[in-house]
């Protein structure tokens, strides 16, 4: 039985984001759960959306549309619905915490000419700047379908990467003047 105190809501990270990421986290996870989107690997909600507006989740494709049916669900369900702004969908292989995995597969993965779905119309609240007006408290919002192409699975270019051993040992020689682990 936690109790979550809040504060107001200042430039990320604060100590508002600290707590409200994972539990908004969790709650669009058990509801993606409960909607039926099967495979659903991770969820997180960054601290630079202050934990409403970037939103991403990890799925393990199952079939053609499956990514698009998780990331409309997670912009659209109450904890990720008001003032959300991007739902980012990524493969399984992706840690949705991890900001650079996240925009690496953007980049590689996802073509913005059907990659991206705009929703106009969605609940926000008057707090949040984006919206149309005060009296309007709507937003626009964007869904990028951040996986390999259901169709490309097959074909698609595996991961070149560096083996966890050969990157111990990197580190382990020149860790000094490496950048660090992200």
């Amino acid at each position: 039985d936690p109790i979550l105190l809040g504060t107001c809501a200042g430039r990320p990270p604060h100590d508002y984001t600290y707590f409200r990421c994972p539990v908004r986290a969790a709650l669009i996870w058990d509801i993606l759960e409960k909607a039926g989107v099967q495979g659903v690997k991770g969820v997180w909600c960054h601290e630079a959306g202050y934990s409403r507006a970037f939103t991403v989740v990890a799925i393990k494709q199952m079939f053609a549309g499956h990514d698009r049916m998780a990331g409309h669900v997670a912009s659209q369900c109450r904890p990720g619905a008001v003032a959300g702004r991007y739902v980012v969908v990524v493969d399984d292989d992706i840690d949705p915490a991890n900001m650079n995995d996240v925009i690496w597969s953007m980049c590689t993965r996802c073509d913005p000419r059907d990659g991206l779905d705009i929703l106009n119309g969605c609940w926000s609240t008057h707090l949040d700047p984006m919206s149309y007006s005060y009296e309007d408290p709507r937003n626009s919002r964007v869904v990028v379908d951040a996986c390999i192409p259901f169709r490309k699975r097959d074909s698609f270019p595996d991961v070149a990467r560096t083996s966890k051993e050969l990157e111990e040992r990197l580190r382990e020689k020149w860790g000094d003047v490496l950048p660090p682990r992200i």
